[in-house]
């Protein structure tokens, strides 16, 4: 194989029938074919051997052809197939030297590859040469008469074959005219076309449908040289655009592009060597399916590695990237018109599928991206949307009109960036995405609107227990006949104020009747059930209630003042009175009164419980089995089992309990008042007093004659006082008048002992540790002895009163606490006086 710089002369296929692809890729590469489109022509020669084929190519197309030494004799110089570019030549020409027919090195039998050769030349070449010598027309046995019947019979394998053009050159004319020539070529070439076997669908088919036949004579170059370079030069210009209307190539169908040329030909020379019947439409439509398909793939790599497409895949990576749809649609574009480009002189029909595919197959390469795009702008949107909504319930705007607000505007971004995010090469549905958005939109908004209607409720809910605990508290605690409509009258006015202000602030929710009827019924049953709530509290804490009712009317009087039990007082009344005020806070207890429904709660209490008619069964009923007693049941008449709070088996059950722990005030008050008696009545009666001032009279004008009987009478009163509160006299008595006497005699010369004691102590100044120290000692001491004595003596029966009744006011002690307190206080003050 051999090459130049212009040319490119090189072996397409060798002697043996091999192809040469390595060798036609790099032709195609270094002459740059590819670009040519269907600007190109092939030029093929065919001729007996040695009859000047490669001179006569050389000289028209200035190729480099071997051409053969006349010196070494006649052989065979081209094997195989060569090709090389024609120089010089528009538009670009290829032409093609087959080797020579009717050659003794391959014997006489051996004409396969003389026919595979002549069909690779007729399938390829727009113009095939047809080199004869001038001596060999109308000969019978001629050489041009094998080779016409061998170019005949190979292009009825042709399915469809496209017209070709056959130049036939008459080499070393002679003086005959070329008019002779050519009338008996053209008799000779018909001869042999009518003779040739054909298939029945050709059996009439004239010469014309398939060939162009052009005659030219040519003079010999050994001996005219000159005038042979002449006729060629002439010949050289017919093939400067030949494929145009009317040139040699004109006829153009069935043409292979130019990219797709070295694959064609190897399929072309594949089914020739396999000996099959060439099918050049389909072959045609097989080479387009093939080099449109490398074509697209070639775009679609070109376009995964693009840098562009790069870069605008990593920005949607990261977020929002303006003008997707444009930049995007700009790749596609710039690739699917390169392919265009490129596979435009293919098959239309494969050239439009191919791109079609191609088409698909890159959208679908882009489509992640454009979706991840869709997904941002759903997720911005969607963001958006939540924003928004927030701000529009913070300014106040009613939830329903902030969501159609907020999901108009959002949804107008969204469809906004869709259209933004279009690619123009496709037909990309984003209504899913859409669809997908205002799901999650709604979603959103139903969990935003439960959010706030329980936000909402949860306020209002709120809003009651603050307008309703309290004061029902308050209003249970004063427990009397008014405390059960005074809780219907809070609890109307409250709670209708409540579903007022609600149903205003629930309108701008929009939602349905029902659901709002709902609502406000919850709000009812809530304020309601809070009532019920607190009523079961307070019911669980009666006792302490009745216990503090009672200790409150039992301990004060009708000014709210602390009682003194004086002796005056009527215990059994107040009493009484106490125990009503108790039960009747037992009977608001007792039952839920929300719906104003009468009942004999309270009247069968107090007929049971104050009157104590059926508190104790008879020992008859007992006998029998049978109670009278209403209140020996586990519900109340004509009140739901549902709102009773106390049964009446509770009831009874508490008040006994409520006696049993208030009976103790009851006694203590009763002591109190006793003891408050004994202190004040130390003056004997007045009839006594009367008798003593008529039958002493003459006594007491004697003490007032004589005043130191008057200090001797003093002196022992003071001393008989300390006796009195020092031996305790009452309470001594308390036990009986022997056992009071025996127990002062007991004690009475160690008291005096003592008092003398305490006296001969005082005399002589000293201060003994028995004396208690109180604030105002000093002053005593500076007083005179019948002073100091009078005042311990006064102060001591003060003190005395003074505590019996702080006593029965708040704690009542018991008598003989009080006395003990009494008698020490007074024995106390007066020893130290003393």
């Amino acid at each position: 194989m051999g090459e130049n710089d212009d040319g490119c002369s090189t072996q397409l296929i060798d002697g043996n029938g091999e192809f040469n692809v390595k060798g036609l890729d790099n032709f195609v590469k270094k002459t740059k074919l590819s670009d040519c489109g269907l600007s190109y022509a092939v030029v093929a020669i065919m001729g007996p051997q040695s009859s000047g084929k490669s001179t006569l190519l050389n000289h028209l197309f200035k190729t480099s052809f071997k051409e053969m030494d006349a010196f070494a004799g006649r052989s065979q110089t081209t094997k195989g197939i060569w090709m090389a570019r024609c120089v010089g030549i528009e538009p670009f020409t290829i032409a093609m030297d087959l080797e020579g027919t009717d050659g003794r090195e391959r014997g006489e039998d051996d004409t396969t590859f003389e026919k595979q050769s002549a069909l690779f030349a007729i399938a390829v070449a727009d113009i095939v040469l047809i080199n004869m010598w001038c001596h060999d027309i109308g000969r019978e046995q001629a050489a041009n008469k094998p080779l016409l019947k061998t170019v005949f019979q190979v292009m009825l394998r042709l399915f469809s074959p496209r017209k070709t053009t056959l130049l036939f050159v008459i080499r070393d004319k002679t003086k005959t005219p070329i008019e002779l020539l050519e009338r008996a070529l053209r008799e000779d070439i018909q001869k042999i076309w009518n003779l040739v076997r054909k298939p029945e669908a050709h059996k009439n088919t004239p010469l014309s449908e398939f060939f162009n036949v052009e005659i030219v004579a040519l003079s010999s170059y050994e001996e005219k040289e000159k005038q042979f370079k002449q006729e060629v030069a002439e010949l050289r210009q017919r093939f400067f655009h030949s494929i145009s209307p009317g040139g040699l190539a004109g006829d153009r169908r069935g043409v292979v592009p130019a990219s797709g040329f070295s694959f064609s030909s190897q399929q072309i020379w594949k089914v020739i060597k396999e000996n099959r019947d060439l099918d050049l439409p389909a072959h045609k439509v097989m080479v387009a399916t093939v080099r449109c398909e490398e074509i697209a793939n070639e775009k679609l790599r070109d376009l995964a590695s693009n840098e562009s497409w790069l870069e605008l895949h990593e920005a949607v990576e990261g977020g929002l990237v303006p003008g997707f749809g444009k930049k995007l649609s700009s790749i596609l574009e710039k690739y699917f018109s390169e392919y265009d480009a490129e596979a435009i002189y293919f098959d239309e029909g494969v050239r439009k599928e191919k791109r079609l595919q191609l088409k698909l197959k890159a959208l679908d390469f882009v489509y992640p991206t454009y979706a991840t795009m869709l997904g941002h702008l759903r997720s911005n949107a969607l963001e958006s949307f939540k924003i928004r909504l927030e701000q529009s319930l913070n300014q106040g705007e009613g939830f329903a009109k902030a969501v159609r607000d907020s999901q108009q505007s959002c949804l107008m971004v969204f469809d906004k960036g869709c259209e933004d995010a279009a690619v123009k090469q496709a037909t990309w549905d984003a209504s899913k995405v859409r669809e997908k958005l205002c799901r999650d939109i709604d979603a959103h908004a139903s969990s935003a609107r439960t959010a706030k209607l329980s936000e909402l409720t949860a306020n209002y809910e709120k809003r009651l227990t603050q307008a309703l605990s309290e004061p029902v508290e308050s209003l249970f605690e004063a427990g009397g006949k008014e405390t059960w409509p005074s809780i219907r009258k809070l609890l109307k006015r409250e709670t209708e104020t409540a579903v007022t202000d609600f149903l205003d602030v629930v309108s701008g929710f929009e939602l349905d009747h029902a659901k709002i009827d709902a609502m406000v019924q919850n709000l009812k049953d809530y304020s309601q059930s809070l009532v019920e709530k607190k009523a079961r509290e307070e019911a669980a804490k009666i006792l302490i209630r009745m216990k503090d009712r009672f200790s409150t009317v039992f301990s004060h009087d009708k000014d709210s003042m602390p009682r003194v039990w004086t002796g005056k007082e009527d215990i059994r009344a107040i009493t009484k009175d106490a125990r009503a005020e108790a039960l009747s806070l037992l009977s608001v207890m007792a039952a839920i009164r929300l719906d104003e429904r009468p009942d004999n709660i309270e009247s069968t209490l107090f007929s049971s419980l104050m009157d104590g008619t059926v508190s104790v069964a008879s020992s008859h009923n007992r006998s029998l089995g049978t109670s009278t007693d209403p209140l020996a049941s586990s519900s109340w008449e004509e009140v739901p089992p549902k709102n009773v709070l106390l049964t009446p088996v509770q009831c009874k059950s508490l008040w006994r309990q409520f006696k049993s722990e208030t009976e103790y005030s009851v006694t203590q008050a009763i002591s109190a008042q006793e003891a408050h008696k004994r202190n004040n009545n130390w003056l004997p009666p007045a009839w006594a007093i009367v008798l003593m001032i008529v039958l002493g009279f003459n006594e007491f004008m004697m003490l007032l004659k004589n005043p130191l009987y008057l200090l001797g009478f003093f002196v022992a009163f003071l001393l008989s006082k300390a006796l009195w509160v020092q031996l305790d006299i009452p309470r001594e008595f308390q036990h009986g008048a022997v056992a009071g006497v025996l127990s002062i005699t007991s004690k009475f010369l160690p008291t005096v002992m003592n008092l003398l004691r305490k006296l001969a102590e005082e005399a002589q100044g000293k201060t003994t540790q028995e004396v208690p120290e109180y604030s105002a000692s000093q002053s005593y001491r500076q007083q005179s002895p019948s002073h100091s004595i009078s005042s311990t003596i006064s102060e001591s029966v003060a003190s005395n009163i003074s505590s019996a009744g702080d006593d029965a006011e708040y704690s009542s002690p018991s008598p003989a606490l009080v006395r003990r307190r009494n008698t020490n206080n007074v024995q106390e003050s007066e020893i130290s006086q003393l």
